[in-house]
């Protein structure tokens, strides 16, 4: 069975646990913990020298990293990947989309606001106006493009709309009001009633 090397509070972890749940894809899970380095030991850092999670790794010592990466890879010939050139184009052009302009901002300022020690987010409390100003910038294009279509790509559900739903839904803790996004809002209602959708706090 695969396992995923995650930390359960990860919206980038998150995504690949949803993924995996509604593909009925098995997975056994290996938590980090967010504050204590164990990705930074050698241990760690040999499967993945980035150091980072999520990483899928299989019982033949193959291992992928990247959350994106790991959706297109878990999503091939499933009907979470459009199967034609187009709607696989628009797949990457708002997964894109989402690790340049939206998790970095998003993302970051849910990490530091919401489980950051507080005197570390006291040197970086400076950065906080510039997250929120270019988050909302993201949450803006999407707005926009929800605002004439139920979903991101290809006209239907896919893991161009998991890959931005991980941060987007738990965007209150780094401080973004969904409510003054009505389409954005109504959208992480359609993807939380999706068949065989799990919370964040879900593990198994």
């Amino acid at each position: 069975m695969p396992v995923l090397h995650q930390m359960q509070v990860s919206g980038n972890c998150y995504k690949i646990r949803l993924a995996a749940r509604q593909l009925g894809v098995e997975l056994t899970l290996k938590d980090y913990g967010l504050l204590d380095g164990t990705t930074r030991k050698p241990e760690f850092l040999s499967k993945n020298p980035n150091g980072r999670v999520p990483l899928l790794e299989y019982e033949d010592g193959r291992t992928l990293a990247e959350s994106n990466a790991i959706l297109w890879h878990l999503s091939e010939d499933t009907f979470l990947l459009p199967s034609d050139r187009w709607g696989r184009a628009e797949v990457l052009q708002w997964m894109f989309f989402e690790q340049y302009s939206h998790e970095p901002y998003i993302a970051v300022a849910r990490f530091w606001l919401a489980f950051a020690r507080k005197e570390d987010l006291e040197k970086r409390r400076h950065l906080v106006p510039e997250w929120h100003t270019k988050g909302n910038a993201a949450l803006g294009v999407m707005e926009t493009h929800l605002a004439k279509h139920d979903w991101f790509a290809a006209g239907r559900y896919s893991i161009a709309d998991i890959a931005l739903y991980g941060y987007t839904h738990s965007a209150a803790d780094g401080g973004f009001d969904l409510s003054t996004y009505p389409a954005v809002a109504a959208w992480v209602r359609r993807v939380a009633n999706e068949p065989g959708h799990v919370p964040l706090e879900f593990t198994w």
